[in-house]
């Protein structure tokens, strides 16, 4: 896990690290300096309005393919936790977007792996921490429970213990 430094200053939590130096407030998270998107991602920024208006307004196939690329999943994986066939997402045309069921879940699966990578300060770590057993989900792989929301829900739970230096 990377090494960072926290202080309060006017109601934020400013965050700095190796990378860059980053600002929480009311729950997103902003780089203020430094190189964005390499430890802690820039979409943590998006505040649940703004995540309720990209999903209502549909996912496109390219976003979909920054995921799979950031998170190394193929079509496959990517189809069993959003519970979709492969054909519908390898067949979807880059602009057009997906329906509302489907957004909702290509968003919440991407938040969930973003939350991932702030916690864990590295991408490659976290992917690898995905798919490898956790004694603290009796052996499970946390990738093998997020097809559904009480999984990613139960992962998002780990994570944060994680965060807060709980053993897990």
């Amino acid at each position: 896990m990377a090494k960072y430094n926290e202080k309060k200053t006017a109601g934020k939590l400013v965050v700095k690290d190796q990378n860059a130096v980053y600002a929480r407030k009311a729950g997103s998270l902003k780089v203020i300096k430094g190189q964005v998107g390499q430890v802690r991602p820039g979409n943590q920024t998006k505040s649940v309005i703004e995540k309720i208006e990209f999903v209502r307004k549909g996912v496109t196939k390219k976003f979909l393919v920054k995921i799979k690329e950031k998170t190394d999943l193929d079509y496959d994986k990517l189809a069993k936790v959003l519970s979709v066939g492969r054909a519908t997402l390898i067949n979807k045309n880059g602009n057009k977007p997906f329906n509302l069921p489907l957004s909702d879940r290509i968003v919440g699966l991407a938040d969930l792996y973003e939350y991932g990578y702030e916690v864990f300060g590295d991408i490659e770590n976290f992917n690898e921490w995905m798919v490898t057993s956790n004694h603290a989900l009796g052996g499970m792989k946390p990738y093998d429970l997020i097809d559904t929301q009480y999984g990613k829900d139960e992962v998002r739970h780990l994570i944060g213990r994680i965060d807060y230096g709980v053993f897990s």
